[in-house]
């Protein structure tokens, strides 16, 4: 099982990003699927998720800016970052879960930098 994100990049505040988890090895649609983030020098927390019913969860500090979508055509899972804030900078990563979010994260992606700055 591989789980690739991508999709990190330099923005400037209020800008905006779309993350990609793209997986070979197992079927993202038959599961949940949640995005995190670790900045420098704090702790690594999840930022949303995904059931595999498509039930959506996010941290408050992103609700109503982030959205997390599947293409399970492609097996491919999105995190669109709207208006993104200095405080967004982080390596995301995505891992899987079971078929709700619960928290049993087995396989996880390598992580894409974003970086928010003026």
């Amino acid at each position: 099982v591989q789980l690739q994100a991508s999709g990190g990049g330099l923005v400037q505040p209020g800008g905006s990003l779309r993350l990609s988890c793209a997986a070979s090895g197992v079927t993202l649609g038959h599961y949940a699927v949640g995005w995190f983030r670790q900045a420098p020098g704090k702790e690594r927390e999840r930022v949303s998720c995904i059931s595999s019913a498509g039930n959506q969860d996010y941290a408050d500090s992103v609700r109503g800016r982030f959205t997390m979508s599947r293409d399970n055509a492609r097996n491919v899972v999105y995190l669109q970052m709207n208006g993104l804030k200095l405080d967004d900078t982080a390596v995301y990563y995505c891992a899987t879960d079971r078929s709700k979010c619960i928290g049993a994260n087995d396989h996880w992606g390598q992580g894409t930098l974003v970086t928010v700055s003026s």
